[in-house]
């Protein structure tokens, strides 16, 4: 087989649009798409006024470009992927870009001499087809949380995708299972904020592409089986400044009741914004049965320290390693739009001085010192999305407006769907 290139981005509904290319585009280079793809919906329905598609101003490109440096190798024969940036067809950049969006977070802290280092944290469950075809959970009754080995995954397909992103030099850290089986997580390294972020896409749709070719439905939805816990996108941040030291950091130990004046900024952000953020980084209608009180989910608008049980969690450890762990989003966002709308926050917090409200102190079930939780449901997240114009100002109001549009359809398409059906109308894209 003659090597290839394989362009891609991650689109408004977190899936990986692309094209097969001949390897003379391997390089600074491009590729041309349509702008409708803004307008497409999960059911394949075309929506002509959704905002920013021009479907109603005869469905132009839109153009992809990439970095020849950026190009790696990929994990199929002969193939090499690379992600791009997304622009109109006059040459500016497309709103609705949600790299763009993180680039921009990015750059609005580089003028506080910040650099935004992340770590995310993928969790996801696993499905394969009965003899009837049904979509029924992955068969492994040894698994327990921690869990390794052949109890864990009879498949193995963990396995191949561990040995795939090791061999292609994807920057994978760890797999385990998780509490609930049939479910695992992996754990990327820590880095900048748009290369981690770039690692994260990459790393997801190979590992769904290696488990079906195992016989496995990977799917990262917020709550795919009733009854079970739900799947989330843990982000881990902090920040270096212009000597390379951890800017978060105050002292050796992770101390709450201690923190720095940024780390009281970027809370403080996302506290205010906390309804607001839900609309963005869980943007599904099985996100809010994941987001719910004593879930370790990020349903409550508080923070501390090392409690898995709040949804802006200070880590324990400090000096070099000190972070902040932002626990509400979920992998059926988009996550350069989540790390972009989490950047935000904080940033809106850190230049607003916003008053940062007392930790929590109780034990994170009840939440007696937390104000409030999110949105019951996906149609109240995107209502108090749209009532944070400062939020969709910040991440860029043409993504915004474009997202709040296409899950307000969402909202109508999926009414009256519940348990299997609702997760099998997502399963294959997310």
């Amino acid at each position: 087989m003659s090597e290839r290139l394989r362009a891609m981005f991650c689109d408004h509904l977190s899936i990986m649009r692309g094209k097969y290319l001949p390897a003379s585009k391997i390089g600074n280079d491009e590729s041309r798409f349509a702008q409708p793809n803004f307008s497409v919906h999960y059911d394949k329905d075309l929506l002509l006024e959704a905002p920013g598609s021009r479907c109603l101003q005869g469905l132009p490109d839109m153009v992809l470009r990439w970095i020849g440096d950026e190009v790696r190798p990929g994990w199929e024969p002969a193939t090499k992927v690379v992600l791009g940036d997304l622009y109109d067809a006059e040459g500016g950049p497309l709103p609705m870009c949600p790299r763009g969006a993180l680039k921009r977070a990015v750059a609005a802290w580089g003028k506080h001499g910040l650099t935004p280092k992340i770590g995310i944290e993928l969790e996801a469950f696993a499905f394969i087809r009965n003899a009837d075809g049904q979509i029924v959970p992955y068969d492994n009754p040894g698994g327990v949380v921690y869990g390794t080995g052949n109890f864990t995954d009879p498949r193995r397909f963990t396995d191949a995708i561990w040995n795939k992103a090791h061999e292609i030099g994807l920057p994978l850290d760890l797999i385990t299972a998780e509490y609930d089986t049939p479910q695992f997580e992996f754990t990327l390294t820590f880095d900048t904020a748009v290369a981690h972020v770039d690692s994260v896409v990459l790393f997801r749709q190979m590992a769904r592409e290696i488990a079906l070719d195992h016989g496995v439905i990977l799917s990262f939805l917020p709550k795919p089986i009733a009854g079970k816990g739900g799947s989330g996108l843990h982000v881990n941040l902090s920040f270096t400044d212009a000597k390379g030291q951890n800017a978060l950091a105050k002292g050796e130990r992770g101390d709450p009741d201690d923190l720095s004046d940024l780390a009281r900024g970027c809370i403080s952000g996302w506290m205010q914004h906390h309804k607001a953020i839900a609309g963005l980084v869980a943007p599904n209608a099985l996100s809010y049965a994941r987001l719910q009180p004593a879930s370790l989910s990020g349903y409550w608008c508080n923070w501390g320290g090392d409690n898995r049980n709040v949804t802006a969690r200070v880590s324990a450890e400090g000096g070099k390693k000190a972070r902040l762990e932002h626990r509400m989003p979920d992998a059926a966002a988009n996550p350069y739009t989540s790390v972009a709308t989490i950047l935000q926050a904080a940033l809106l917090g850190y230049e607003g001085k916003y008053d940062l409200p007392p930790r929590e102190t109780g034990d994170g079930f009840t939440c007696n010192d937390a104000p409030h939780g999110t949105a019951a449901s996906l149609s109240e997240a995107i209502d108090d999305l749209a009532a944070d114009t400062a939020l969709g100002a910040a991440v860029g109001q043409g993504l915004v407006d474009n997202h709040i549009f296409m899950k307000r359809a969402e909202v109508e398409k999926t009414a009256g769907l519940e348990g299997d059906a609702l997760r099998d109308w997502y399963i294959w894209y997310i």
